[in-house]
Formats: structure tokens, sequence, C-alpha cells
């Protein structure tokens, strides 16, 4: 454990920022659809899925079949916009074909869908060919939306990636507009191999692997905003540097070894440069340099000898402005200034301890953590940075930690030990439909691809 502030210290062997000054409890937000919207305030989709059969009695189609079914049904059903209909409600008959739609079956009760997903399977010269159709059956007329012909590989991680190709463009074709986040990514900390290691999973938390095997400890890793590179913390040298990973070359990519504790890197929206925290001019203290750690510039200058600056994020939509936390005020307070370091505010006024800031992808909205004196635990909120309008997302589960947003802006990932341990958890911008992603040991510090 190594302390760098009497009131903001990192703790190295669960990579977690921590707090302990008392203040006033915060007032409670209600719970509600944030200005982010899920659905950027727009009623829920009713869709119907129909299960695609396999076109032949092949034992390696119709598990990857229902493998697709099952992909494509959780990714719309956990998309935020839609409301499924239930298949008890189904016809008995399921249409496989354009032509065997029987409109008034599924607009009628009880059913009453808007909108039918429906297609087949088939195995063709040995690839999975999948024929999918998204049909608005309540424009019988001229009722295609979308109409794919997909050919994958047969087997598991090809079939997965079929489905979320297929459910990202019914999301975005029904979604207005905003693309599905189904074929990104998260990457994390786990310990599941004994050390502390970068480790990744698709946003639904298959394909759990690790990105980094150093033996010693790896944090706050971040993605680039082209996913092609992932900064972090490792302390792989003995001393905590800044660290980048490169997708292209599997290797790590030149950025300078300053003295001191370097660590929270976060980049620029064009990717250009990243800001970081570092105390290598004495107290910890926001820097911000090129992807490579030329032109390095210093951004806080804390008022005593003991502030701690830490934990930058830049607004992904402007990239004119940079959040971050400190202890300047007496306890761990959330801060903003503009890129260049001028402009200084601090954004919560309501006291508390406050830690994680992370923008929403359209620049209007911070969700951090907030303790407060009465539950002495951390739990999730968001704030609205024109009107001040504080949301909180969690409740009564343990304690719940760094927050980051999904490209979308309608999903949250963070860590929560509501279950015994510090496990990677999802949920909706609005706080709703919480689920689980890890079981395997302890899991922290997520962030989103793009």
């Amino acid at each position: 454990m190594t302390f760098i502030s009497p009131k903001i210290r990192i703790l190295v062997s669960c990579a977690s920022m921590a707090v302990a000054v008392s203040a006033g409890r915060p007032a409670r937000a209600q719970q509600g659809q944030i200005s982010t919207g899920v659905n950027r305030g727009n009623a829920t989709i009713r869709i119907a899925v129909a299960s695609f059969p396999a076109q032949a009695a092949d034992p390696s189609l119709t598990s990857l079949t229902g493998e697709f079914n099952d992909v494509l049904w959780n990714d719309l059903a956990d998309s935020g916009i839609f409301q499924m209909v239930s298949k008890s409600l189904y016809p008995l008959r399921l249409p496989s074909n354009p032509g065997e739609v029987v409109f008034g079956q599924w607009t009628d009760p009880p059913a009453s869908s808007q909108f039918l997903a429906f297609g087949n399977t088939a195995n063709i010269n040995g690839n999975l060919v999948v024929i999918a159709y998204l049909y608005d059956v309540r424009n019988p007329g001229s009722p295609e939306v979308l109409g794919k012909r997909f050919i994958a590989t047969l087997n598991e991680i090809s079939t997965r990636d079929t489905a979320h190709t297929f459910a990202n463009e019914i999301i975005q074709s029904l979604g207005g507009g905003i693309p599905g986040i189904n074929m990104t990514q998260l990457a994390f900390v786990s310990n599941r191999t004994g050390h502390d290691e970068i480790w990744v999973m698709d946003y639904d938390g298959f394909n759990q692997h690790p990105i980094t095997s150093y033996g010693s400890l790896e944090l706050t890793p971040r993605w680039s905003p082209d996913d092609s590179r992932l900064a972090f913390t490792s302390y792989a040298s003995g001393n905590p540097e800044i660290a980048v990973y490169s997708f292209l070359s599997h290797h790590l990519v030149p950025f300078p070894h300053y003295r001191g504790l370097n660590t929270t890197p976060a980049w620029s929206p064009d990717g250009k440069r990243i800001a970081f925290c570092s105390s290598m001019g004495g107290n910890p203290e926001i820097y911000v340099a090129n992807s490579d750690g030329s032109s390095l510039q210093r951004l806080t200058f804390g008022p005593t000898s003991s502030t701690t600056n830490i934990g930058p994020a830049w607004n992904p939509k402007t990239g004119n402005e940079i959040a971050f936390v400190s202890d300047r005020s007496g306890s761990p307070q959330i801060y903003m200034m503009n890129a260049d370091g001028s402009n200084l505010r601090r954004l919560l006024t309501a006291g508390g301890d406050a830690d994680a800031p992370t923008w929403s992808p359209n620049g209007l909205t911070i969700a951090f953590t907030w303790a407060v004196v009465e539950t002495g635990t951390f739990d999730i909120y968001t704030v609205d940075v024109a009107s001040g309008q504080i949301t909180q997302l969690t409740h009564n589960a343990g304690s719940n930690d760094r927050p980051w947003w999904a490209p979308d802006g309608r999903h949250i990932v963070f860590e929560s030990n509501r279950s015994g341990r510090r496990e990677i958890w999802t949920m909706l911008a609005n706080g709703t439909d919480q689920r689980k992603l890890t079981t395997a040991d302890a899991n922290w510090d997520p962030s989103w691809s793009n």
C-alpha cells in the first residue's frame, strides 16, 4: 500500500483511490431518465425476435444457430431502447422467410409488436450463412427495414460476431442513428493469474483474456479513441509508470519514464495527447503530453505542499475541458479546467467525497463515485454539467466505484463488491438493468472501448 496524500491515496493492492474525510450528505436526486436518456427521451419500442431456424439437421449448425439466437436476443434486450415481446405471446408458426410473415399475428394482441426480426441459417460450402430481416409489421405495404445476408465461419466467435453485427444494425436503425455497442470491448484489471494484470472482454462478458503478463502491478487501463492502443499504469519497472500497449504490434510503444508516481492516463479525443497524474515535480499534479510523451506540460498547481490532483478525464465531445479529482478544498472533490489548465472551477458543492469522473460521449454529463458519511460506502452518480442536476444510480448494494460510459451513452460499466468481492458490472445510464459480467477472482477498474 503506497500513500500519496493524507486524504487521497492510491491503494496499490486494489487499484482504487479511497477517501476518508467527513462531509454533509448530498441531496438525493430522484432516480429516472437522465438528460442523456436511455432512448433519448423516446418511448421504448416493442420488438419481437423470432428464433432463426437452421435449414438442415446438422448438429454443428443447430448448436451455432442456438448461439446466434441467444446473442441476438440478449443484445436487443440489453440495448435500453426495446421492450422485448415475450416469446410466450408469439404465434405457433414462426416465419423464417418474408412470405411466411402474417402481419396481423404480430401487430394484434397478444403480441402487439411494432417490429419483427426473423430469418434463417444454413451451412453453405462450409460457411455459416445467415439470412436476416427486420420488418415494420405495422407497415405491411413496405415492411422491410433491413434485409441482410451474412457469411461467417462455422465457429462460436464468428457466430456471435454475426449476431452482434445484426443487432447493431437494428439498434442503429431504430435508435436514432446511434450505433450499437455489441462489438465493443471492456478493459479491466484482474488478479486471477496471481498478479494484477490488464484483461479485455467483449461488452457482454464473453471472451475474457489477459493483455499483459508482466507479473507485476498493472492498473487504470484506458482505450485510445481509435481503440488501437491502451494506456495504463505499470509497475513492471518497480516504479509506477505510464505504459502504452499497441493492439497492432501487440507490444508496448515508447513513452517516457518520469520519476515519482505516474498514473491515471486519459486520452484526448483526437488521440494525440495523454493527460495523467505525476509527482515528478513533488506533489501529484495533472500533466499533459503528446501520445509519445513529448511536449510535456503541467496543468495544475496545488495551493499547498500536500495537495493532490489526480484522475484526469477529457471531455470527449469538445476536447476543451478536463475533469479531475483534487483535495484542495479539504476532501476529494471533482474539479474542471480548460485543456490548457485555465478556468479552474469546482463541479460539486454539496460535500461528500467524490472520485472517478468520466464524461458521457456527448460531453454533457459526468458520472462519478460519491461517498456519504451516513453509509461510508461509494455509489455511482451522474451530474448534468450545465444545470448541476444530480442523479444517484446505485443504491444499497455494497460499494460501487469507477464508472465508465459506453460509446452509445446508454450504458455505464463500473466495479462493485456487492457479491462479496469486486467484480465488473454494467447498467443502463438511468441505473436500471444492473448485470454482473465477471465471476472469477477479483476484477475492477473497467473502461469501455469506442
